[in-house]
This record gives structure tokens, sequence and C-alpha cells, in this order.
């Protein structure tokens, strides 16, 4: 029978190095010995070193029935090990093999059953004692409320019931760079809280070791390996030893401890979520061993980190979330009109920046920019906007390094973070985070973990401390400021719809109102060419038909008088068809409006006036006017149209006066929309009318008092409620019988508003 050795000779390089095939080194530690049994119980595995436990070699055993070496008393009773309730990765088999006490960890791997046994600690610490001291954790556990104190107090607690000198917290980035979350260690030691050290450190494949074998220990770091041997009978025969309690360790991971002075270790796996969240990694500076019972205590230490990481994180986080909650039912609650206007009011609200916790937030709206605090410029927010689109299919995007994804972006220190969302409609909403500088602190340089000479591969051993400052990222965006950006930004894309749906309403209602309106107009105008042109129509037929009948007789005199009857008709007739041709050209439509200043508007009105307000021996006062949003030549008509109707309407018992007064300050018309305006209000000390005509007045061809006492077409007032209608104001009167007339315009600021009526 021919027998050779498992040991994996293959050279480790730097093209192989994350791949070095760890599980199979075919060699154990020197502190116990492996059997690895057939499933027929015969000895197939066996190390070098039993023969320092018994007085067999491994060449002896290996190939022979499991009881032949040991005996069917030690058999059965592993047998019965094997298929019993008990929990064997928690309690190892104690048993008696050929006078000696051993303890045994028992696994499957693939169809072979791996034997490793200890020599029974002697003096080991009692369960009872082990439990006492959990218990006293868990009460200890209770009073910590975030997860640094509580992974404070388990490094704390693991190293009070091991006894190795230091004892770490080892918590895993997305990288799997690991930092040094927590730390209790001798006093005289030079402590690592708070260092970092790249993923190299740990690999791949050794990280999937930690997940399958939650337990690891190095007794003693100078260990000579002691090789596995088995029977040639087959080519490429190995053994996987995962999940192996002795497995010997990577010489690369070896020398690294080495580098930093460790004597022994006993390594933890902490769990979450079926991924590697981190390690117990505890480092002695001497030969050290733990017994069973030590390390069952101490692998439940690693099981309260895990099972506490969620509620701690949830209670770390608790506070921020509740302000971002509280910010979100504030958002919610804003009383917004369903207007476009209503971004102004969102964009300017503080919690629309507490919400994300965000330093500045955009809204881009029908082309337009909304913003507050730190943004970028108009410029750029659109170029973001236009890459993020052409990037992503997803309605939303972050990231807390945007020049990851866009590097024209990364010397821009104002948005390094950015949460996207789009609002459909070619609308979006940008939270933006600027770039935060930090400086990490590694245990050696990052970038030589592994180094080559010309020995070989070697893991640094400069464990001096290494700065890095990291730029262009900003803090990394919570789970809770994500969603809550997430759900304000479904509820501000439902508020833009509804302002969509409302502005189609409006618009068909304004359509149909002007329908309404024209056809109104189209009958007053058809009746007033069919009687109030007809009529001075009629008296021109009259007049030259009895010119013509009495051209013999008729004398100078009388033919002067009937042509001065006829001028007077036909220039009737001219008016009319005038103002008729005025109120029809003016148009429905805000999207021409100008700033204009209605002090220069007046001015140039009053000059035009100047003889017929001399003529009237009128006095007109005003104050300073506001600027609007309006048409210069229509505020004229507006005007001239106002001061005209005092003048024809002035009472003969006085000196007319009109006097214009203004608002200086927009002011509230409307306490349920909230809509902002100017007022000009004329005044004068005319006629006055009855409070029952203060609406008619303004219809088209209105007309209060015969013609024969006050002549025009009754298309001034009807001309002026049109204009202000053109521009999204409003007109009214108030009349005094006797004592006079006020006319009051609004204008309103925003040139998107439109004055319901008050």
């Amino acid at each position: 029978m021919k027998i050779k050795d498992i040991v994996n000779r293959d050279l480790v390089t730097l093209t192989n190095c994350e791949h070095e095939p760890i599980h199979i080194p075919g060699k154990i530690q020197p502190h116990g010995f492996l059997l690895g049994i057939t499933q027929s119980w015969k000895i197939d595995f066996c190390t070098e070193n039993v023969s320092v436990y018994f007085d067999i070699s491994h060449t002896q055993m290996l190939g022979k029935p499991f009881s032949e070496i040991f005996g069917f008393v030690a058999q059965n009773e592993i047998l019965a090990y094997i298929t019993g309730d008990e929990v064997q990765d928690a309690f190892p088999l104690e048993i008696e093999i050929l006078g000696k006490l051993f303890q045994i960890n028992i696994h499957l791997s693939n169809t072979i059953y791996i034997l490793e046994a200890e020599l029974l600690f002697a003096d080991r610490e009692k369960l009872a004692d082990a439990y006492k001291q959990t218990i006293q954790f868990v009460s200890q556990m209770n009073k910590t409320k975030s997860l640094k104190d509580l992974c404070a107090l388990v490094a704390k607690g693991t190293r009070e019931i091991t006894g190795y000198d230091r004892v770490m917290i080892y918590r895993f980035d997305e990288q799997y760079n690991g930092e040094v979350f927590a730390e209790d260690c001798r006093e005289d030691l030079e402590p690592f809280l708070g260092l970092h050290y790249p993923h190299t450190d740990i690999p791949a494949q050794a990280r999937e070791l930690y997940i399958r074998n939650q337990l690891r220990l190095i007794v003693d770091i100078n260990y000579e390996p002691v090789p596995i041997y088995t029977v040639d009978d087959k080519e490429g025969k190995n053994l996987d030893l995962s999940l192996s309690i002795l497995r010997s360790t990577s010489p690369i991971h070896v020398e690294y401890l080495k580098n930093i002075g460790v004597g022994a270790t006993l390594t933890i796996s902490l769990i979450h979520h079926d991924k590697l969240w981190g390690l117990i990694a505890c480092h002695h500076y001497s030969e050290k061993n733990i017994s069973p019972e030590i390390r069952l205590a101490a692998k439940l230490q690693g099981q309260f980190i895990t099972s506490q990481i969620d509620i701690r994180q949830s209670n770390d986080e608790y506070l921020s979330a509740q302000k971002t909650i509280l910010a979100l039912e504030q958002l919610n609650a804003l009383d917004l009109p369903i207007l476009q206007k209503s971004i102004e009011t969102i964009i300017g609200s503080p919690q629309l920046l507490e919400i994300a916790n965000a330093a500045g937030v955009s809204i881009i709206s029908r082309n337009k920019i909304y913003k507050n605090g730190l943004t970028p410029s108009d410029e750029q927010i659109f170029k973001l906007i236009e890459k993020i689109v052409e990037k992503n299919t997803t309605e939303v995007f972050y990231t807390n390094k945007i020049s990851d994804h866009f590097p024209e972006f990364a010397s821009d220190e104002n948005f390094a973070g950015i949460i996207y969302h789009s609002l459909g409609n070619n609308d979006h909403i940008v939270w933006y985070r600027p770039e935060t500088i930090s400086e990490i602190h590694w245990g050696g340089d990052p970038e030589k973990s592994i180094v080559k000479d010309d020995k070989g591969l070697h893991p640094r051993n400069s464990f001096n401390i290494w700065k890095q400052i990291v730029n262009n990222q900003s803090n990394i965006w919570r789970s809770y400021e994500i969603n809550a950006a997430a759900q304000y930004a479904h509820t501000l894309q439902n508020q833009l719809i509804l302002i969509m749906l409302s502005e189609e309403e409006e618009k068909y209602r304004n359509q149909s109102e002007i329908l309404k309106e024209t056809n109104s107009e189209l009958e007053n105008i058809n009746w007033i060419s069919t009687h109030d042109l007809q009529e001075p129509l009629r008296k021109i037929q009259l007049i030259t038909s009895k010119m013509l009948s009495e051209l013999d007789v008729i004398s100078t005199e009388s033919i002067s008088n009937s042509l001065e009857r006829v001028s007077k008709s036909a220039n009737r007739m001219s008016g009319l068809l005038e103002d008729i041709l005025k109120y029809t050209r003016i148009k429905n439509n805000r999207d021409t409006l100008d700033t204009v200043d209605l002090n220069e508007a007046l001015q140039a009105v009053l000059k035009e006036m100047s003889e017929t307000i001399a003529e009237s021996n009128a006095v007109v006062e005003y104050q300073k006017l506001p600027e609007v949003h309006a048409v210069v030549f229509l505020m004229k008509q507006l005007f001239t149209n106002i001061i005209q109707n005092s003048l024809k309407y002035a009472s003969p018992e006085r000196t007319p006066k009109i006097t214009i007064t203004a608002s200086q300050e927009p002011v509230i018309i409307s306490n349920l929309f909230k809509v902002y305006c100017h007022w000009v209000r004329f005044s004068d000390n005319g006629i006055g009318f009855e409070a029952q005509y203060e609406k008619s007045i303004f219809k088209i061809f209105t007309k209060l008092h015969p013609q024969e006492q006050y002549t025009g077409s009754g298309i001034g007032l009807a001309l002026c409620k049109k204009i202000m209608q053109a521009i999204g104001g409003d007109i009214y009167a108030q009349g005094k019988p006797g004592k006079g007339t006020d006319i009051i315009v609004y204008f309103p600021c925003d040139p998107q508003d439109k004055l319901l009526p008050i």
C-alpha cells in the first residue's frame, strides 16, 4: 500500500494570490490531530503527529478500520454522537481513546467524516462560569443604545471571558475594507481603534471561509504545520478543510501576523443577512489556547452583536430619521394652491432640505429652475439632468460620489453627492450635498498590502499609520433620507399633475367664457349695427332726400343747416365704427406682457389730453404708481378711457377733480389663493351712479343716460374691462349718486395669475 501526503505546494503569485486554495492546505496546526474516516469506518486520512499522542504511526493507521486501531467502544461513542441530537459544533465530544481524554470536533467533508481531536483541558473553565459571565453581559447589553456602545461592551466582555491581550470588533465597508470599530486591550499596548485596513488583508476566499466556519483559532503563530497523509489510491486525492478547527493557515497570513507581533489569535465571524459584516479579532502576544466552553462563550458574544445590528442601527438613526419624518409631514401639510407658483413656496420651505439632510435642492419644471441652498449653477443643473437622463433608464438615481458616474463634475465641490428623481413631463427634482473632505487612517499603506521581492510574495511589514485624504465625495445618503426623498418626489409629481390638469381646465373654461362673451358681443354689435348705426344713416337719407326734392326753393341757409346735420350723423357713425374696431382688436393673450411703469403711461396720457382737461377746467392729482405686467399701449387706452369718462360725467355744480391713488406694496387680493396684486384707484367728483349699475356699466354699448344728454357709444368702460381681462387683471366701479365715481383696477404681481372676482 502506497501512502502520500496531500500538502498543497502550489506557489502563490501576484496573479493568483486572491485565489489561493486555503481550504485545502493539506496540513493542520499541531495542537491536535486529524483523522479522515470513510462511510465504512476506514481511516483514509491521518496527520503525521498521531504518534505524539499514541504509540502508533500514521502509516500504521492508514487504510485500517477505525475499530481495529481504537476499538469498538470508541467507534460506537463517536457514532452515537454523530447521529444524536446534540449540537455538535457547540459541544465537542468528550471521549477517552487509548487511555487518554480528548475533545473531538466532527464534521462531514463531502463523504469523509473529519475527526479533529485535542487533549481535554486539565483545568478548564466550567460551563456554569461561562453561563454566569454571559448573563452578566446580557444585563449590561440591555443598558446600551447605540451599536458602537454595544460593540465596545462586546470587546470588553470577550476580553474578560477569553483573556486575550487585545480584542477588536472589526467592521467591513461595502468594498470589504475593514475598520477597527471597537477595541479593548492591555494598557501598555498601542490602540488600533479607528484604524482602517484594505480589503486585501482578508481576501475573498478567506471571507468565504469565515462565513462557513465562524470560529477560527491559531494557538501558536510560530507553529510547524503538520502534513496530512492518505492512501495513494487515486489521482488528485484531497481533503476540504473549510469547516476544520485545526486547519493550517495561509503562510502569507501567518507572516502578516508575525509582522505585527501577534503570538496567537481567535477570530469569530459576524454574519448579518448572510453576509460577512465583520469579525471579532482577538490577539495575544504569546501562545494561547482556550477551552471549548470559552470558545462557545466567545462565539455567543459575536451572536449578540449580529442579533442586535438592525436594532442598534435603527436606534442610531432614530433621532435623525424622526427629524426627517417630521419635515416630510410638515412639507406634505403645506396649504398649496393648484398653481405653478406653488413651486416657489415648496422650494423656499426649509423642510425640503431637511427631509434628505441636504445642503441644496433644485426643482426643474417647464424648463425653469427653482432652487434653494447650496446648488450648482443653472447651466450645470441642466447639464447634470441631461447626463443622468442619457445614462439611466430608471427614474431614480443617487450617489455620494458623482465623479464615479460623471467625471466631468469632479471639480465642483458644491455637489459631490446627489439624489435625483424624475417627476415626469420633463420635470425633475435634485437634492445636493457638497464634498466632505475626510482623513482615513490606515494601518500601513493600503497600496502595498502585498509586497513582492526576490524571495516571493509577502504581506506588508510596515504598520505605521498611513493617512489618506478622500476627496470628491459627500457623506453617504442614509436609507431613511433616500426613502423620504422618494416619498416627497411622488407627492410633488402629483402636485405638478394637478397643476397641469387645473391649467387645462382653466384654459377650457377661459375659452368657453371668451366664446360666450364673443357671442354676446356679436349680438350687441349686430344690434348696434341695426339700430345705432342705422339711426344716423336714416337721418342722412331723410335730409339728403328732402334737399333733393326742394332744390328749386331751398335757401342757402337751409342747405348749410342740412349739411351740418349730415356731417354730425356721419361723425357719429365714424366714432361708433372706430370704437367697435378698437374693442374687437383686444385679445386675451398674456404671453406678450412686459414690465410697464404706469407713471410713464399716465404722464403720456395727461400730455395728450392736456387741452381737453384744460377746456373742462379739471384738476388731476396723482400719487406714484407701481410697475406692473401689462402692455404699454393698452395702459394708455385704459387711462384715457377712464379719465374721459370722468370728464364726460362731471357735475355742473363743481369744478371737476380726478384723484389717482395706488398701492405702494403688493397686497393680497384673495386669502383663499393668496394672490398678490397692485391696485390703482381713479376717484372723481362727478354725477356718480346707482349701486345697482356697478356691473352693468362695463357691458358693451351700455349707457345709463340718453344720447341727447351724454354723447358716446357706450363702449369706453367695456373697453377698459376687456383690457384688464386681457392682462389677467380686473376692474370695478363704485358709484355715489351726486357725489362721484371710483374706478379701481387690479394688476396681478405674477403674470401667470388670474384674478378671480372679489
